[in-house]
């Protein structure tokens, strides 16, 4: 390969790396290029299957700051950039792998750590992420339930209060106005008409004192 290929070459590795969310390695040999075909198909658009050079994915691994790539990259290989989600590639590759034993996978990358097959098969297991955004969607649903539900508690009881309040009012109007009602009789009125009824000889003397004073100065 000419000087100036390889470069072309390392920089294109070197792209799909940079734009990837995830790289898995596989060994495609005994694979036929239908099959290749179908792998790449069974990917979908959200990753792009490359056979690549070892040497040449090893410059462009260190390029981009992945280290530990060296013990991957021995025999056939071939890369899976996945750009979306990881785990449901991961996926892919496995059933792929079972349908097809020719394909091995050797390892990967996500988030820029080194994962060895058995790290991408567990990867594989896990549920994907529109399953995972399913389930938060429900569990957010559940909570905003609760949350309207404590809310609108305190509403019921405050409206079941306002309802007797009106019914009240109903029967007397004077509580609307302020009032709490017309008020029963205390005993202490009977009282304060005693009072006034012993002050009143007072004043019939009083009264009398301006003729006494009159008889007086007629003497």
């Amino acid at each position: 390969m000419a000087r100036a290929d390889r470069q072309a070459a390392v920089e294109e590795i070197v792209e799909l790396f940079n734009v990837a969310d995830g790289a898995v390695l596989t060994d495609y040999r005994g694979l036929t290029v239908k099959e290749l075909q179908d792998l790449r198909r069974s990917l979908g658009a959200d990753a792009n299957y490359a056979v690549v050079k070892n040497t040449l994915a090893k410059i462009a691994a260190n390029q981009v700051g992945i280290s530990g790539f060296d013990d991957l990259l021995v025999g056939p290989t071939a890369i899976a950039f996945i750009n979306g989600d990881v785990v449901e590639a991961a996926k892919g590759l496995r059933d792929f792998a079972k349908a097809n034993p020719a394909l091995i996978i050797k390892g990967g990358v996500l988030d820029g750590n080194i994962l060895d097959a058995k790290e991408i098969a567990k990867l594989a297991d896990l549920e994907s992420r529109e399953v995972l955004l399913g389930k938060l969607a429900g569990a957010l649903l559940a909570s905003l339930s609760q949350a309207v539900y404590l809310f609108n508690a305190p509403l019921s009881q405050a409206a079941r209060l306002a309802g007797a309040l009106e019914a009240k009012a109903t029967e007397d109007p004077s509580i609307l106005a302020g009032g709490a009602g017309t008020p029963a009789p205390t005993e202490e009125a009977p009282a304060a008409a005693e009072e006034t009824t012993e002050e009143t000889p007072d004043t019939e003397v009083a009264d009398e004192a301006p003729e006494a004073a009159a008889e007086s100065t007629d003497a």
